[in-house]
């Protein structure tokens, strides 16, 4: 897991300096993939709407940074007040990540005569697409430690978080507010830190573990009592 995300960290990394020199071959392929889905999403506006819904309600960033509080304040009445913690400041620091990394970068968004859509802020990273990935990641680690073992649900909640996290990076393309480049930034990086959040926080209960009279958080997923 820690390769992993030295490896989508190094390839965000690479990104973000092809972006910054205006390396061709990306900025091509950037620019034929999102004129193909325009010009498509164009001639398909029943389609298009459809788009916009999903990710201007369904996996808009506030949406799944609710679906995060909702989870955490659910988190701390069961006792794993530890692990809220832990939850609720990752989806912040993440935030914060994008935000810095957008503003370093200010890479304008695709500019149409005709738009189907709009959007603020400028592009690199997509927001949209790491806030998924980091939410939904995050969610379904904490799931894996709190739920009872055989928890029956998982193929579900990680086959619905999967085709989210590439469906909001599907909609913001087929809109025509991001590049590709974009989206798949957004989603390495979204990775990287959720693999950083989790080794933080298992390191963190090995550096301070909680008192003997409570018990650790184990694979039959019993409240840390933190």
């Amino acid at each position: 897991m820690r390769t992993s995300a030295v490896v989508s960290g190094g390839l965000a990394l690479l990104l973000l300096v092809l972006v910054e020199v205006g390396w061709p071959p990306l900025a091509d392929a950037d620019r034929a993939i999102d004129e193909a889905l325009h010009r498509h999403a164009l001639a398909h506006p029943g389609l298009t709407h459809l788009n916009r819904v999903l990710t201007d309600w369904v996996w808009d960033p506030w949406t799944l940074r609710l679906l995060a509080l909702v989870v955490a304040v659910l988190l701390v009445r069961a006792g794993w007040r530890r692990l809220a913690l832990w939850l609720g400041a990752t989806c912040l620091l993440a935030a914060g990540v994008q935000q810095g990394l957008k503003a370093l970068v200010d890479r304008p968004r695709p500019v149409w005569r005709d738009p189907v859509d709009s959007a603020s802020y400028a592009a690199f990273p997509s927001g949209h697409a790491m806030t998924a990935a980091v939410v939904l990641g995050l969610l379904l680690w904490v799931f894996s430690l709190v739920g009872r073992e055989p928890w029956r649900g998982w193929g579900t909640a990680a086959a619905v978080a999967v085709v989210s996290v590439l469906g909001v990076g599907w909609t913001r393309l087929y809109l025509g507010v991001h590049w590709p480049s974009d989206v798949l930034a957004g989603w390495l990086l979204g990775w990287c830190c959720v693999v950083a959040a989790i080794e933080t926080y298992r390191w963190s209960l090995v550096r301070r573990p909680l008192p003997p009279r409570t018990p650790e958080p184990g694979p039959a997923g019993g409240p840390e009592g933190a």
